[in-house]
């Protein structure tokens, strides 16, 4: 995979990743300017390695004050568009100050580089991983970027007991239901039972949902979005007393992400939402967190 970015009549550089073809790779988000590529994959542990190209044009020489290339981990949060957090750079110098007549190839290798977030890109924030290569020149500098994402293999979580809860109103309905755990990878299986045991009210039919809750920022500047990921009718008409629902959900098909707690920009939670709707269409519902983690890469 390569990336070009011209500057002025002579200069262009292109950034390419080492064995770009074996690698796994992720659309970018829509909505982003690199709409269009895939980026590839690195796990947090992995080095992140390969080749910056200068290229100049023919007859043109180029005064530079050096040549560097960057890894810089960084949020962006949406309503603070003029500011980025950096919680990761590593700066590896390429050339010292001289001048280009012809085209340059400089290596680059970043094997001790913190990687120690996934990827992100959401309603108000974006956690990105890209390297920058720089020409530093007593005008405007030249550069360009390379996004890559990073995913990060867990551990799984200690505890993972199963999750019971009653829902009812007072001598119209009362409900149990149980998930089989507590926490799920995110190619995971969400196993479940909805138990009856008491129905006076006329339900209509039962839906379930997987929200995403969002959190960033902070302080009179914290932004909460919720949006729903997954949705659809687990049954249609009136249950009987007594009777029990089965519930099983595949989260491989659908885009989520690991639960964010460890950022002090931004927190992402998921949460199991179960809801009732009565034929006046009422809603009567229960929220329960659950904590996605990775398993395996992409």
């Amino acid at each position: 995979m390569q990336a070009l970015f011209g500057f002025n009549p002579g200069v262009t550089i292109l950034v390419e990743f080492d064995h770009i073809d074996k690698r796994p790779t992720k659309p970018s988000t829509p909505g982003d300017r690199r709409a269009s590529e895939a980026l590839p994959i690195f796990e947090g542990s992995e080095a992140v390695s390969g080749t910056a190209t200068v290229l100049v044009a023919p007859g043109k020489k180029v005064d530079h004050l050096g040549i560097k290339a960057e890894l810089i981990g960084q949020i962006e949060l949406y309503y603070d568009r003029g500011n980025h957090y950096e919680f990761s750079s590593v700066v590896r110098e390429l050339d010292t100050a001289g001048a280009l007549v012809g085209n340059r190839q400089y290596r680059f290798d970043f094997n001790l580089a913190e990687k120690p977030y996934e990827s992100y890109s959401g309603l108000n924030v974006r956690l990105r991983y890209f390297v920058r290569v720089t020409i530093s020149t007593r005008g405007k500098n030249v550069t360009k970027e390379m996004d890559f994402v990073v995913q990060n293999i867990q551990q799984e979580p200690e505890a993972l007991d199963s999750l019971k809860m009653e829902v009812g109103i007072e001598d119209c309905l009362h409900i149990e239901f149980e998930y089989d755990k507590s926490a799920y990878h995110l190619q995971d299986v969400v196993i479940g039972k909805i138990y009856f045991l008491l129905v006076r009210i006329k339900i209509k039919h039962m839906e379930m949902a997987i929200i995403r809750r969002e959190t960033a920022g902070t302080g009179s500047n914290q932004y909460n979005e919720s949006e729903t990921i997954i949705k659809y009718e687990v049954m249609d008409g009136a249950p009987a007393k007594g009777e029990c629902v089965p519930l099983r959900v595949f989260l491989k098909p659908y885009a989520l992400t690991p639960t964010y707690r460890g950022t002090n920009k931004f927190t992402v939670k998921y949460f199991l939402n179960l809801v009732l709707v009565d034929e006046e269409d009422r809603r009567y519902f229960k929220q329960q967190e659950v904590t996605l983690w990775r398993k395996y890469v992409a």
